[in-house]
């Protein structure tokens, strides 16, 4: 019964929707009932299915991007006390720092015509706080006793990385990982409404579009594409994450 509770609630709020929708009037344009959005979404879904998968691709795009920059950083950052001083501080100020904010600049900077590339670099900057900090924290976090003992027969750097602190930051990686690519999803369709242009025909362009010609239902039936896209993601690296963990504590 609790596996069907979400579905239960899930389905009455549909009903409620689709009820008051119906017996108010409400017009179409201001709120479309679920029928109508099960409708548009029907209609609609080979385009919407093919913005997804260009926003889903520019996403993975800049998370490949992050994942590289966040772990050489990462990397030089727990090699070095100096590095690790200097990297935290630029590397919170990405994070605090509103997308939106600097999302203007970045699409001036990559070009009107070039909006794709916007798109790819803000994921990729929405992405990089929480795999620099998975990986800093999991290069850090190694057991004492273990470093000691690389200590005592001399371990070169590269035994030491590639033997202790990789295996032992594995699970935070990972978590980082997680953490990352749902926000280079946010990160690519913000980039995409700030761009406001149709050259990268993701779903948030899409959004826009339908929302210029008042066409409110493909509008939610986008953003539940979109939500899907986002399932989706969550529920792929969620999965690759617990068996990488098991592969992983199974060779220990």
């Amino acid at each position: 019964m609790r596996a069907l509770a979400p579905w239960l609630a899930f389905a009455l709020i549909l009903l409620g929707w689709e009820a008051a929708c119906r017996l108010l009037e409400v017009p179409v344009y201001l709120l479309p009932a679920p029928s109508d959005v099960a409708r548009a979404l029907a209609e609609r879904w080979p385009l919407l299915l093919q913005a997804a998968g260009r926003t889903l691709m520019m996403a993975l795009s800049g998370l490949l991007a992050a994942v590289i920059v966040a772990g050489l950083l990462a990397g030089l950052a727990a090699a070095s006390r100096t590095a690790a001083s200097a990297l935290r501080p630029l590397a919170v100020t990405v994070q605090v720092t509103p997308v939106v904010a600097i999302a203007p600049l970045v699409v001036i900077w990559a070009g009107l015509e070039n909006s794709e590339r916007a798109v790819t670099a803000l994921a990729a900057v929405v992405a990089f706080f929480p795999l620099f900090s998975g990986a800093l924290t999991g290069l850090t976090s190694a057991d004492p006793d273990l470093e000691r003992l690389f200590d005592l027969y001399g371990a070169s750097r590269l035994d030491r990385l590639l033997r202790l602190r990789l295996p032992s930051a594995a699970p935070f990686m990972l978590e980082g990982l997680s953490v990352g690519a749902g926000q280079a999803v946010i990160g690519a369709v913000v980039a995409e409404f700030v761009a406001g242009s149709g050259a990268s025909q993701g779903l948030a362009w899409r959004i826009l579009e339908a929302g210029n010609r008042l066409r409110t239902a493909e509008m939610f039936a986008a953003l539940v594409v979109l939500a899907a896209l986002g399932l989706v993601v969550h529920a792929l690296i969620g999965l690759a994450r617990r068996r990488a963990l098991a592969a992983w504590s199974g060779a220990r």
